[in-house]
């Protein structure tokens, strides 16, 4: 670990990063880490920025179209699963299951950031409808909103 996860005040336990999945996969390498397998939209640059720093890494989180709720170190064999309106109904459940086990081990982050397009918020509605739920912030660009998100991943010191 770096010196950037032990900076003082900086409690990363409290913030998490929940970023849709990719149709731009590394391919050729049998399964990976979800955080290495998605290769398009914010995924490379949040990949470079977060590094080999196995804290930080720990509190980022995928929402897959295939799979649904992942961590960044779930391997995965890549697949080409567009999430559609009914895809993200029928995910829903096991991400909320997910969603609340996490909740339940861990505790609910007080901050959230999520970069998805509008669809993939389905995904998150029961978490998004509790009265306790995080602060959010959401940039649906997830092909371009890296400035965005470079942006808020600065602001908490990560």
């Amino acid at each position: 670990m770096t010196n950037l996860e032990h900076r003082p005040g900086v409690d990363y336990q409290q913030r998490m990063v929940v970023v849709a999945c990719s149709k731009e996969k590394t391919l050729g390498r049998g399964a990976l880490p979800a955080l290495d397998l998605y290769d398009g939209g914010v995924v490379p640059p949040l990949r470079q920025w977060l590094g080999e720093r196995p804290g930080l890494r720990s509190r980022v989180r995928f929402l897959s179209a295939q799979h649904g709720w992942i961590t960044a170190e779930t391997r995965l064999e890549p697949y080409d699963r567009p999430l559609d309106t009914a895809r993200a109904e029928q995910l829903r459940p096991h991400v909320k299951q997910a969603v609340d086990a996490e909740i339940t081990s861990h505790g609910m982050p007080e901050e959230l950031l999520v970069v998805a397009e509008p669809l993939y918020l389905t995904l998150l509605a029961d978490l998004l409808a509790l009265p306790q739920r995080p602060r959010v912030f959401w940039i649906y660009d997830h092909a371009h909103g890296w400035p965005q998100a470079h942006a808020v991943l600065t602001d908490w010191g990560w």
